[in-house]
């Protein structure tokens, strides 16, 4: 992956920006794509727009959502102790002992998640999974005021991993969901930057995805597409424990994932397809039979329908700290998209 690439990805992946506090990683998307774009649009709900204007009528609407999993804080006790309440989908058992960072406007304090330990649990404690209502933050305050002196009710809260590359290919941080969408979204305008295309391109950074496809659904309303991309991470099922008759034979590394199913035109996957055998990239794809929990899915229903499609980013270890992808996958699907919007003019057929 190129220098210029690589340097976006890390800014965006550890900048902080759980649902409904997605502008510092907003701020990191307006500030790479602003070379690559005619417009530059936000709307009130979060949403960043980065228009390409095409000399036809086409607008196809391309979408990685910006928000990631984290944590708020609800209530601050006697002793100083933090206890929060969840933004996304997070497992409890994977909280106990991880390092935290804490958001109070211009300020980031950090902190770790305390649970009682082993030694001390008792009775039906010792054989349960942990609830988050068994979990507090310690960020070394004295007492109650101490800690306020520092964060409030409704400070957000995120992971604090960093990021780590696993070989030359595989990269783990805490938001390759979605941050990885939004990255395509972004390298999508800066392949075609020196091209004039037929459809104009809406580049959009969208928020509030993780709790309820929220910031998908009105950005698709009013750019009102023809045609809807979003892109996101899917499942890797090549790793210990995952049932591959259940979800899916999906590689890392292996190449972008298309979804077969209710959510999507068929006429897209057919363009999708075709781009990819003209990008050289061969994809691989999973089963959708319903909604797919996507933006996507948003999109499709807006106003009087839009022809839809997903493509998607393999990733193991979803909603954890240390998620991985693969750069080459997301260079290939780069490459897909780049090579899907230049087969599009105003004749393309839409009807499946």
């Amino acid at each position: 992956m190129e220098k210029e690439l690589k340097s976006f990805f890390k800014s965006l992946v550890l900048a902080p920006s759980p649902s409904g506090f997605e502008q510092p990683a907003q701020n990191v998307y307006r500030s790479f794509v602003k070379p690559y774009a005619d417009e530059l649009l936000n709307d009130v709900h979060g949403n960043v727009i980065a228009l390409k204007k095409g000399t036809g009528k086409l607008r196809v609407m391309i979408v990685g959502h910006a928000d990631e999993i984290g944590m708020m804080v609800r209530y601050i006790d006697d002793d100083g102790f933090i206890h929060f309440t969840a933004i996304g989908g997070i497992d409890a058992t994977i909280l106990p002992g991880l390092k935290v960072k804490v958001y109070h406007g211009n300020k980031v304090y950090r902190g770790l998640i305390g649970r009682k330990p082993i030694h001390l649990l008792k009775g039906d404690e010792k054989g349960r999974s942990p609830q988050i209502s068994d979990l507090w933050i310690d960020i070394g305050a004295k007492n109650k005021k101490d800690s306020e002196k520092k964060v409030c009710v409704g400070d957000f809260i995120t992971f604090d991993p960093g990021m780590e590359m696993l070989s030359r290919d595989l990269v783990t941080t805490k938001a390759t969901d979605n941050k990885s969408g939004v990255f395509v979204a972004a390298g999508v305008l800066k392949a075609l930057s020196g091209e004039k295309t037929k459809a104009s391109i809406y580049a959009v950074s969208s928020v509030q995805e993780e709790i309820g496809l929220r910031g998908a659904t009105t950005s698709a309303f009013g750019i009102d597409p023809h045609i809807g991309i979003a892109i996101d991470v899917t499942h890797a099922t090549d790793y210990p424990g995952m049932d591959k008759k259940q979800v899916g034979d999906i590689k890392l590394g292996g190449g972008p994932v298309l979804a077969i199913g209710a959510n999507i035109n068929p006429r897209i996957l057919e363009l999708l397809k075709k781009a990819a055998a003209d990008a050289g990239i061969k994809p691989q794809f999973e089963a959708a039979p319903r909604g797919t929990g996507t933006d996507a899915n948003a999109i499709q229903l807006t106003r009087s329908g839009v022809a839809t499609g997903l493509i998607s980013i393999p990733n193991r270890y979803m909603h954890t700290p240390t998620e991985i992808v693969s750069f080459s996958d997301l260079e290939g699907t780069v490459k897909i998209l780049a090579e899907f919007v230049r087969k599009l003019d105003d004749k393309t057929n839409l009807i499946p």
